[in-house]
């Protein structure tokens, strides 16, 4: 019981992607500001800087009300090394595609593990 109410008040979907991922997924419901005027979503394009993405990644995965972190697998490419440290459940981080860039299971963290796990 102790570990279901440590994340029962996890109930947001973080969101770091392109501008079109995150229209679609702000017009989905996802959307949501805090008391501290933090947004739970960052909208990455060619002139966001590297140390803002690491940023954003941070604090989506250090929030205690966030569930799931999505983020484009091709920015997920650009902070590839703090995406790889990244080995928590909760918030359980996932790497999608986006309408220009097509999914690559080979560069999924995620997958990655999961398949060494299996001895793949």
């Amino acid at each position: 019981m102790a570990s279901t109410t440590a994340f029962k008040d996890r109930n947001l979907i973080a969101v770091i992607g392109d501008e079109d991922s995150i229209t679609g997924l702000l017009l989905a419901g996802i959307g949501h500001i805090n008391e501290h005027q933090r947004k739970n979503f960052l909208v990455v394009d060619s002139k966001t800087q590297i140390s803002t993405i690491e940023a954003a990644f941070q604090e989506f995965t250090q929030r205690k009300d966030t569930a799931i972190v999505l983020i484009n697998q091709h920015i997920a490419e650009k902070i590839r090394p703090t995406v790889d440290r990244y080995q928590e459940a909760f918030p359980t981080l996932l790497e999608i595609p986006s309408k220009d860039h097509p999914y690559d299971p080979s560069k999924d963290s995620v997958l990655k593990r999961v398949q060494k796990l299996f001895g793949e």
